[in-house]
């Protein structure tokens, strides 16, 4: 049985360099840490992934294509399905001033940005600088040890997935509801300062389009409440007649 092509499934996996098993990537915080890979700024969990739709290398879309929820698989990446060959024309000699001002900083085995480019420093001598624009695991074999977890079918769960994809959100903190054609999204305060926010909504309402056919409209609610904490209630004043009564008992 293969999965149909846009199916939304969730995946743990971990990659690793099949000649060396070097660790580069993984879902799993614990397993990031062990391998010294652990990055403070990425979000760990199972990831969710588009069948088909080239959100992971070509090795690995291909073997999810034909796996089950609940299934474990390893998977090896071959160059052409992974991060591609290793081209010599990619590596360049470049004289060290053009990396600027902090050029004396920078060292083998560095990544830098130049001419738009991102590549790796392999050489530095005689004013001189040798940069691999190959990707780093060019030419590599690789393999991953995924697990998928399960496939994504309600429209409910569809909606925090691909929200939840970019941003980084709490289920409970989210409120969604969905007749036959609308779906209106409550997002929590915290998110409406987040940098690109009305960009963020568009993707992710165009991603509902894409996987939840039967929604043509969503609608993103913003709330707004007071800061002020609400008064403090009065407390009754005694009556008269227990006023009264107090003086009257009352001995000297």
């Amino acid at each position: 049985m293969t999965l149909e092509k846009g199916t939304l499934i969730l995946v743990d996996y971990t990659a690793k360099i099949k000649d060396t098993s070097q660790v580069f990537e993984t879902t799993n915080e614990e397993e990031a840490k062990k391998n010294n890979i652990y990055d403070p700024g990425r979000r760990y969990g199972s990831r969710l992934i588009s069948v088909g739709e080239g959100w992971v290398l070509k090795g690995v879309d291909e073997a999810l294509a034909n796996a089950n929820s609940g299934d474990k698989l390893s998977i090896t990446v071959t160059p052409d399905k992974g991060f591609g060959e290793r081209e010599p024309s990619k590596v360049r000699m470049i004289a060290q001033r053009k990396l600027g001002e902090k050029a004396d900083e920078v060292g083998v085995g560095d990544e830098i940005e130049l001419d738009q480019r991102r590549g790796t420093v392999r050489y530095i001598g005689s004013g001189r600088v040798q940069v691999d624009f190959n990707h780093k695991y060019a030419g590599r074999v690789l393999v991953y040890e995924a697990n998928v977890l399960k496939t994504i079918d309600s429209i409910a769960e569809k909606a925090f997935q691909l929200i939840n994809r970019r941003i980084p959100i709490n289920e409970k903190s989210i409120d969604i509801k969905s007749d036959t054609s609308t779906m209106e999204v409550s997002l929590p305060g915290e998110s409406y300062l987040l940098e690109g926010l009305q960009i963020i909504k568009r993707a992710i309402a165009d991603d509902i389009f894409k996987f939840v056919k039967e929604i043509e409209t969503v609608y993103f609610i913003e709330e707004y409440k007071t800061a002020n904490e609400p008064p403090a209630p009065l407390e009754k004043p005694e009556s008269d007649e227990k006023v009264l009564e107090a003086s009257e008992n009352k001995t000297v």
